[in-house]
């Protein structure tokens, strides 16, 4: 098992890919990281979201913190749900 764990970490390696390949994934990781900081810049309703989870999850400390992930996202509404409810009820 441990020669297998071993095999698995030698391909993950970014080392052993060409100058070229190593290139292309630098730059990958560099637009990636301008994506993600050009959507979140675009949304901030993210940071209320994960700051608004966080707090929950400091005052409640569960044990299983992927259940209560899952349980505490599950729970907010939808934004497109009340647009459609309201867009309904007027009609």
């Amino acid at each position: 098992m441990g020669e297998v764990v071993k095999d698995v970490q030698k391909n993950l390696n970014a080392s052993i890919l060409n100058t070229d390949q190593q290139e292309k994934l630098r730059q990958f990781k560099i637009q990636t990281r301008i994506n993600n900081e050009t959507y979140l810049r675009a949304h901030p309703e993210v940071d209320e979201i994960i700051g608004d989870f966080l707090r929950h999850l400091l005052v409640k400390k569960p044990s299983d913190i992927r259940e209560f992930a899952a349980d505490h996202f599950s729970s907010i509404s939808d934004p497109s749900d009340s647009v459609s409810k309201e867009n309904s009820e007027t009609d």
